[in-house]
């Protein structure tokens, strides 16, 4: 592990099986995965190389991060797909979360600091919870549905907490949602469930593949895609 001054830290790790030096980047540093022949000095080579384009991800990263900061506290107002959350200080010990009328209620003791990331994240525990149930609940009928209106096939759908792509889809048709789907709003639910039912057509991203999305998106998919990057997923 070494510290890069513009980069931040940058951690090694060495894997038999690859082939090629790779970059995973985060808004804090890089993650390298190194062949078995290869050295660190080898990835600084490469990373250096391309060391302007790995510094305006990070950046662009760093601008979604921003964006996607849901704090949740008592002047939350966050709406999922089928229920809203509210959080309140209460006489309580401990932190309690109760879906009812479709709505999440968070009840935290007074003295809570709701700013920390360990409260934070406490929250979003409890909300994730709610969403990945509410998400198997409806996102398979919903992908059976689209999938018989326009004539595909596939052959399950897992519900996932990925945060970094919506969805995808396997070589053998198995498509995966991440449960943040819950937050955005439902034609966009269908814009990325139909994105992924095309991959069962078209495993790339290539011309025959948004001819596909152009079909069963009525010829908004460039308009659909666009507003899904107004979109992120909290941190």
């Amino acid at each position: 592990m070494l510290t890069d001054a513009e980069l931040g830290t940058i951690e090694f790790a060495s894997n038999e099986r690859s082939k090629h030096i790779r970059v995973r980047i985060l808004s804090t540093g890089l993650k390298v995965t190194l062949p078995y022949k290869k050295s660190e000095q080898d990835a600084m080579d490469f990373i250096n190389s391309i060391r302007s384009k790995l510094i305006s991800k990070q950046e662009k990263i760093e601008k979604g991060i921003e964006k996607s900061n849901i704090l949740i506290n008592e002047n939350t107002q966050l709406q999922t797909l089928t229920f809203k959350v509210e959080a309140k200080p209460t006489e309580r010990k401990n932190i309690y979360f109760s879906l009812k009328n479709n709505t999440l209620n968070i009840e935290f003791p007074h003295q809570t600091d709701c700013s920390t990331p360990q409260t934070q994240q406490h929250f979003w525990n409890g909300i994730s919870y709610f969403m990945r149930k509410e998400a198997k609940r409806l996102f398979p009928n919903r992908t059976k549905q689209l999938a018989d209106k326009y004539g595909f096939t596939f052959s399950d759908v897992k519900i996932q907490s990925s945060k970094t792509r919506w969805g995808s889809c396997s070589g053998l048709k198995s498509i995966n949602l991440s449960l943040y789907l819950m937050l955005l709003p439902s034609h966009l639910v269908d814009y990325v469930i139909l994105h992924e039912l095309c991959h069962t057509k078209e495993m790339n991203h290539g011309v025959n593949f948004w001819r596909w999305m152009d079909k069963v998106t009525d010829g908004k998919s460039k308009t659909l895609r666009a507003e899904l990057k107004n979109y992120h997923m909290p941190q």
